[in-house]
């Protein structure tokens, strides 16, 4: 490989809405923020859970002005 050409590639902290963190490695600097991870996400715990979208849409819709 090339010196100086490549980014860093350094250890991260993850941190999720539900309060749970690790750490992983990445390009990006600082601390990343993530709604849903494997410790909540329903997938990986059996259970269902009701993910507040209406925020979402609503930004969505007055946006691009649909109503």
């Amino acid at each position: 490989m090339k010196k100086e050409i490549h980014p860093k590639y350094e250890t991260v902290k993850v941190s999720c809405v539900c309060g749970a963190t690790f750490e992983t490695r990445s390009t990006k600097d600082g601390e990343v923020k993530v709604e849903i991870c494997s410790k909540c996400h329903p997938f990986y715990t059996g259970k269902k859970r009701m993910i507040d979208s209406t925020g979402r849409v609503d930004r969505f819709k007055k946006k691009y002005g649909l109503n």
